[in-house]
């Protein structure tokens, strides 16, 4: 008798990222889902808070408005009110908290 061989194994691949998380990343470029630029309107480091304007987040059902999110302190250092953003949110009972924020 001859042992079979058995195929080498796949290696995993990384999880592609949820209609949702796609689109509460916020991207200015996915028209379809960002009527405007997201934009910086406060910001407070100290108690990881981000205040945000967005473009409507269809996925999410959410319209465009001025919103605050928890984020941690570290990414909030480069962001200025005022400033447009790009940013990724992760939603939480009907909020969010930004896990990425960088200055566009």
């Amino acid at each position: 008798m001859t042992a079979k061989k058995s195929a080498p194994a796949k290696a995993a691949q990384p999880a592609a990222p949820t209609k949702a998380a796609k689109a509460a990343s916020g991207d200015p470029e996915d028209k379809k889902k960002t009527a405007a630029k997201p934009a910086a309107k406060a910001v407070d480091a100290k108690a990881g808070k981000v205040t945000l304007h967005h473009g409507p987040i269809t996925a999410l059902g959410w319209p465009a408005m001025t919103m605050t999110f928890k984020a941690a302190p570290s990414l909030l250092t480069a962001i200025k009110p005022g400033q447009s953003v790009k940013f990724t949110l992760k939603p939480t009972d009907g909020s969010g908290e930004v896990v990425a924020i960088a200055p566009q």
